[in-house]
């Protein structure tokens, strides 16, 4: 049955309103926005007092509830689909760490045939960190398996994965990198840069092959510089690309963060997780692909070196820190945490945003930011 949420507030595709009524159709898709003057006559869920978003969508995710991409089987991989819904997501690219050819080719495999079986937040696309990146940044990636981009190995992980492996991220400098991102970005893959030693001119030569993306920003790279311009100068100075980021006030601290933003706009900051398994579990020893983690002070660092090695962070936490933080408005971080990530992604036409006949993925939101409730398709699944 069509019915309507009333509410004080709704973040829509292309303006914030106050008040009023959004139509969820018995298809589970949205229909119109009405202003608060014109009432529709049906079934009306009242949520006064509360802000209506976008279910937010995290294009760079690692795991959660010790559950991990590299490792779990399909059943494992639905917890986790069905899990994010208590952090606000409800669309999500399940990423992986660099490993060996045979582990990818299993893993695009597993999603390939079950391809479309998720019960919670759906599977937008598949996204691969690596494993063509650049030892001296390769953080809590295996150096190991570091390889050179080829073109005819990808394809077959595309094939295996039955299309669903729409993204990568990869170091620019890599021999080859110029040819390998025009030849996939051609095929609608989008390239994300990271992990990476390259200078200014290097990263520029990737995107202007057609990367339009840098991974979690300022991490995995050389911090920005004055002199010797690097890849995180590229991330902050060149137009129309956007720039993962990690809001979690351990990867990069909010003053950056600020800087970040205001360089670029909140239109081309994608707010992400790199969450791994240890996200919404308790403090203690845990595992990031084949590396010993240990999770301390809401801080995920390998137990050999320290580094930090993913994070344990969850996107409505982000969405929230960025306004506490003030360095963005709830309108900003909204379209930062949803919006922004599914246009990178090439799936706004499937989440990111409240429009007419898009899938009634929405969240009920508390006036500080905090979750209330998830839908999915318009029916509630879960409640804070």
């Amino acid at each position: 049955m069509t019915y309507y949420i009333h509410a004080d507030k709704f973040f829509l595709e292309n303006v914030t309103e106050d008040g009023g009524y959004l139509e969820i159709q018995d298809n589970g898709k949205f229909g119109f926005y009405y202003s608060e003057n014109e009432k529709p006559q049906g079934k009306i869920i009242d949520y006064s007092g509360k802000w209506i978003a976008p279910g937010l969508v995290d294009t760079h995710v690692h795991g959660s509830l010790n559950e991990d991409i590299m490792r779990s089987d399909w059943a494992g991989v639905n917890r986790l689909s069905e899990g994010f819904l208590q952090s606000g997501v409800t669309s999500w690219l399940p990423t992986t760490y660099t490993a060996s050819a045979t582990t990818l080719t299993e893993i695009c495999r597993m999603f390939g045939e079950h391809k479309g079986e998720e019960t919670g937040a759906k599977i937008q696309g598949l996204h691969f960190e690596g494993p063509y990146f650049t030892a001296e940044h390769a953080g809590a990636e295996n150096p190991k398996y570091l390889l050179d981009p080829d073109i005819d190995q990808f394809k077959q992980w595309r094939e295996d994965s039955q299309g669903l492996l729409n993204k990568i991220s990869l170091a620019p400098e890599r021999k080859g990198a110029k040819e390998f991102i025009r030849a996939v970005v051609k095929e609608g893959v989008v390239v994300a840069l990271g992990h990476s030693s390259a200078d200014y001119t290097q990263a520029k030569a990737g995107i202007e092959a057609g990367a339009s993306m840098f991974t979690h920003t300022f991490n995995g790279m050389p911090d920005p510089a004055h002199h010797d311009t690097s890849i995180s100068n590229a991330a902050m100075a060149l137009n129309n690309v956007t720039a993962e980021l990690i809001c979690d006030g351990h990867h990069v601290n909010k003053e950056m963060v600020r800087a970040l933003i205001k360089a670029k706009g909140p239109e081309h900051i994608c707010l992400i997780t790199d969450c791994m398994e240890a996200g919404m579990m308790p403090d203690g020893d845990y595992m990031l692909g084949e590396l010993p983690v240990y999770v301390k002070d809401g801080m995920a660092r390998l137990k050999t070196g320290d580094n930090l090695a993913g994070s344990i962070l969850q996107l409505n936490t982000a969405l929230k820190n960025v306004v506490d933080w003030n360095v963005a408005t709830p309108e900003e971080a909204v379209m930062m945490a949803a919006y922004v990530p599914a246009k990178s992604a090439h799936v706004l036409d499937k989440c990111g945003s409240i429009a007419p006949d898009k899938a009634a993925d929405f969240l009920v939101l508390n006036q500080d930011m905090t979750l209330s409730e998830t839908y999915l398709e318009g029916e509630s699944r879960y409640q804070a």
